[in-house]
């Protein structure tokens, strides 16, 4: 409920924040960080003083939530250029403290509707001017065309099959399509005690190694394997931006890059983005298959392959040991890279047992470009991931992403370091680990029970959806993979369609559906059972 103004006296210039609010919130900050890191059940205490400060400090933030939406009603009572009241008359009509008005004006100038003027006050910004009409863009459609030639490669950018996991759905539809973690699995209070600690480390702000931090290189480096080091890493701003900067360093526009069939649409999408030629090699239960590898780079002539030897997406399958040098003889042999996009090993299941190294770990040669990122196991918005390479590649690695992007925000650097160093990090991905296993079980009981005509070929032990082979039939059927998409989304349940995740006519319909975007076993299983309703539908019609 808004604030109810008392009486006050009118309005006299806007001061800087006391001394005593900055205090407040450094200190309600350092309060917040101590609560989040003791855990649950711990013997710990803080002390009354300190439970007091911080239930204050709480009920300020409420109260500055309160005050905003006050004082954003009261705005259209001032022209524009129109000076607001002062702090101090602020505080005393409606009686509250000091911190609370400061946070709320910066809220309101946030958002651009006030501009404060030190030493003078808060005044009602000027409306916005309204943008021209738009002119005629049609000739932008003959020049994006026009690349060259017909011999060159088109550079058109299709980014459906990514934005069917980037695109939250409508309010009541499950999100089976999804692609990162439920928030309730994402580490949110860890990541707000890092980030806090993290922007009161010294130079915080400033200008950080375009390379990355040598703290968070070395951190990198040890996960991938003690034959890398920090000099090896590069920091990027997530996962797919390393991807995007592999490619383009590794193949010139028009070049054949060969792919896992199926494989990850922002690759395809990335791939296709630089001009590069996408073709497929075929999968089984046990990675990539060899022989076809090797005749895929005897006909093609392409110098890059792109895998996910772990838990790929979306099969799930993983790379056997067999194969694991076999695919980097015969890479080698051809003079080509392989680039390892290992993007789930920190969404393994707990049940797994132990998981084989990382391909970059055992390459004394150079053939493998390594991909990672602690998106996926942590936040989307955490967009920091590291790039591995050694030889000359690493220098035009680094000159790509100097180019495309300077370096990696500072803050969100040290915000992982903070995080991977503390002691909740461990503690999360046990409970990542156990959740995501639990959840694989339960959508694949329920799918055997509700949907027995979908055909799952592969349990994985990582990863965070299941790979589902769509009954018989083809386009134009009940049940090909438009009809199905469309039919489930009427029953409010949201799914990703396989044929995005092909770069050539793929062998059968499919369909992915995610366990780690829901919120729990109990929306799996009130999905499943939305999904048997949308198939009675069509087998029905």
């Amino acid at each position: 409920m808004p604030l109810r103004p008392a009486e006050g006296p009118g309005a006299v210039p806007l001061p800087d924040p006391p001394a005593a609010a900055v205090v407040a919130v450094v200190a309600f900050d350092m309060i917040t960080e101590v609560v989040r890191e003791v855990p649950s059940g711990s013997a710990t205490a803080i002390d009354e003083g300190g439970v007091a400060l911080l239930s204050a400090l709480m009920q300020e933030r409420s109260s500055a939530a309160e005050l905003v939406t006050s004082l954003r009603a009261d705005l259209n009572r001032y022209s524009p250029g129109g000076k607001l009241p002062s702090s101090r008359a602020l505080v005393e009509r409606f009686r509250v403290s000091p911190v609370t008005v400061s946070r709320a004006i910066a809220q309101l100038a946030a958002e651009g509707l006030v501009v404060t003027r030190p030493g003078s006050g808060a005044f009602r910004a000027h409306p916005r001017v309204a943008l021209p009409a738009p002119g005629d863009t049609s000739w932008q459609e003959v020049s994006l065309s026009g690349d060259g030639g017909p011999e060159v490669v088109p550079r058109t950018v299709d980014a459906s099959g990514v934005l069917v996991t980037l695109t939250a759905p409508p309010p009541g539809v499950i999100e089976f399509n999804g692609g990162y973690l439920h928030a309730s699995l994402q580490p949110e209070r860890a990541l707000s005690a890092a980030l806090a600690r993290a922007g009161r480390r010294p130079g915080a702000w400033g200008r950080p190694p375009t390379d990355g931090l040598p703290e968070l290189r070395s951190w990198f480096a040890r996960e991938i394997g003690p034959a890398v080091s920090g000099t090896d890493v590069l920091i990027t701003a997530g996962g797919q931006s390393a991807l995007a900067t592999a490619l383009r360093a590794l193949a010139p526009p028009g070049a054949p890059v060969l792919v896992e069939s199926p494989t990850y649409p922002g690759m395809l999408a990335a791939a296709r983005a630089t001009g590069l030629r996408p073709v497929p090699v075929p999968m089984d239960a046990d990675g990539v298959r060899p022989e076809l590898l090797a005749d895929a780079f005897r006909a093609t002539g392409a110098r890059v392959f792109v895998t996910q030897p772990l838990f790929q997406n979306p099969t799930g399958a993983t790379l056997v040991p067999a194969r694991r040098p076999e695919i980097l003889a015969i890479a080698r042999a051809a003079g080509a890279f392989v680039v390892e996009d290992d993007f789930a090993r920190r969404l393994v299941h707990d049940d797994a047992g132990p998981l084989p190294a990382p391909l970059a770990a055992d390459d004394p040669d150079g053939v493998v470009v390594h991909v990672c990122s602690l998106t996926k196991v942590t936040s989307p918005s955490l967009r920091v991931g590291a790039l591995a390479a050694r030889g000359p590649v690493l220098e035009r690695l680094r000159a790509i992403q100097v180019v495309d992007s300077f370096f990696v925000p500072r803050p969100l650097q040290e915000a992982a370091l903070e995080l991977v160093g503390s002691p909740s990090w461990g503690r999360h991905l046990a409970a990542v680990a156990a959740e995501l296993g639990h959840r694989r079980t339960v959508m694949a009981a329920a799918l055997t029970a509700e949907l027995p005509e979908l055909v799952l070929p592969h349990l994985p032990a990582g990863g965070g959806s299941l790979w589902l082979r769509l009954p018989g039939g083809g386009a134009g059927t009940a049940t090909d993979e438009p009809a199905v998409v469309s039919a489930a989304l009427r029953a409010s349940v949201a799914i990703a369609p396989g044929r995005p995740y092909f770069c050539a006519e793929p062998p059968a319909g499919h369909v992915r559906l995610s366990f780690a975007a829901v919120s729990g076993a109990a929306e799996i299983a009130e999905g499943v059972r939305r999904l048997r309703t949308a198939f009675d539908g069509l087998l029905g019609g």
